[in-house]
């Protein structure tokens, strides 16, 4: 199974019989098999680095918060970014010698 059949039985299988007999209460949940970190998109390095940079920040309302999270954005230094750019080529080989499946990425 690719990640294509697997993402096509959850739209197309999954989300319209739950929705027909589990209602709103229902949560999917992936198990962190191989197919599932296919579907997923993971910047987790960011989020970690946005996340300790404003732990224990705090903001009066959701524009505050936008504006704290957009300044920590733009705080990464380019290099980082460079970095991440010039890795792509072998980070996208990865994946496609893993045939779809996890890398090391």
């Amino acid at each position: 199974m690719d990640r294509y059949l697997y993402e096509n039985i959850l739209e197309n299988t999954i989300r319209p019989w739950e929705k027909a007999n589990l209602g709103r209460s229902w949560v999917f949940q992936q198990v962190m098999s191989p197919i599932d970190f296919d579907v997923a998109v993971w910047i987790s390095w960011n989020g970690q680095k946005l996340e300790r940079r404003l732990k224990g920040v705090r903001a009066s309302n959701a524009n505050q918060k936008f504006a704290q999270l957009e300044a920590a954005w733009k705080s990464i230094p380019m290099t980082v970014v460079q970095t991440l750019l010039d890795s792509m080529p072998h980070r996208c080989q990865a994946v496609i010698d893993a045939k779809g499946y996890s890398t090391k990425y």
